[in-house]
């Protein structure tokens, strides 16, 4: 088989078509120091500027040898979108919600010039370079928040986790608000130029919620928002998915990103009886092996990865910041080999 380009190798990856090599991404965000110090654009003013944030993500491509380039680096953009309050963590660390924007019950309207609040427009033109200067060789993908975690983001969390087995009805105004936005924003992020686009919903993690609660409140949003984009959607859970697995494959999405403590052996065969044919994504321990591990390490798991049925090489979740090129870069050398 001929060489293919990064953009070949995903997209071939996503329709379940042959590839040279598994492709090598990270659905999550994987912005690192070493990037940040080589290609002069940092934490914090890689978040609110445009240049530089393509610059740093272009580093996924350019430095470390990834088949796609993603922003954003974080998961706050929708939440302050309606009103909550950041907290920067500087050049060490990434935004959260310092202040919640909203109690459960409350009337909460759809913001007439959503695309135009906080950082979105620098989001949407950090896109547009990207796809200027990337676009035609690798995959650029855009990400959003899953609606039941813009939901998460509204209110005091503890609250919200209280409320999906105690008023699980009162949720669904803001989850129907979450799906929303983040369909109106992935929808712009292909306008300008996205190929794929990642769905972090990590509120619905069964760390947080029961299978049945994710069934009930956070499926119906995110089948519909696999329903309402025109391009492949990668949704990303965190923790042990097993259980809801198959769900997740039900909404149509073009692949599912999981952590290394999901069973993928036994997802493929339970997705084999039900004729489903959903990539997945991972492979490698952001954490345990990526940012404490050595290259071989790294190595190994790839290999592991591969043999047992990863249709794509991904971190489990986003890299630690800290983490080192050459442990970023055995991925690759792997798949290479």
């Amino acid at each position: 088989m001929k060489t293919m380009t990064s953009r070949e190798r995903v997209m071939a990856a996503l329709n379940i078509q042959p590839v040279d090599r598994l492709p090598v991404i990270s659905v999550c965000q994987h912005a690192t120091y070493d990037q940040m110090e080589q290609l002069k654009s940092s934490w914090p003013e890689a978040f609110h500027d445009a240049s530089l944030m393509a610059k740093l993500a272009s580093g996924a491509h350019s430095m470390l040898g990834f088949d796609a380039v993603r922003v954003p680096f974080c998961q706050t953009h929708e939440a302050e979108a309606f009103g909550a309050v950041l907290k920067y963590g500087g050049k060490a660390g990434l935004p959260s919600v310092d202040i919640h924007p909203y109690h459960i019950g409350d009337k909460v309207d759809f913001p007439n010039d959503f695309l135009s609040r906080g950082r979105i427009p620098a989001l949407l033109e950090a896109i547009r370079i990207l796809k200027r200067d990337y676009g035609d060789k690798v995959i650029i993908m855009g990400g959003i928040i899953g609606p039941f975690s813009i939901a998460s983001l509204f209110f005091d969390v503890a609250l919200f986790l209280k409320a999906t087995f105690k008023k699980p009805n009162d949720l669904i105004p803001y989850i129907e608000l979450g799906e929303r936005a983040g369909t109106m924003l992935a929808k712009a992020m292909v306008e300008a130029g996205a190929d794929v686009i990642c769905v972090e919903d990590m509120m619905a993690s069964m760390d947080m919620i029961s299978p049945k609660i994710y069934r009930n409140l956070a499926w119906e949003y995110e089948k519909r928002q696999v329903e309402g984009l025109s391009v492949p959607v990668i949704i990303h859970i965190c923790g042990k998915v097993d259980p809801i697995i198959v769900d997740i494959a039900k909404t149509g999405c073009g692949a599912i990103s999981v952590e290394s403590n999901v069973n993928v052996p036994e997802a493929l065969d339970k997705f084999k009886l039900e004729g489903i044919k959903t990539p997945i994504v991972g492979g490698v321990d952001p954490v345990k092996t990526l940012f404490t591990g050595q290259p071989e390490d790294i190595k190994r798991e790839v290999r592991d990865a591969i043999s047992i049925g990863f249709s794509m090489i991904s971190p489990g979740c986003a890299i630690p910041p800290a983490t080192l090129t050459a442990n970023l870069r055995a991925m690759v050398d792997t798949v290479n080999e």
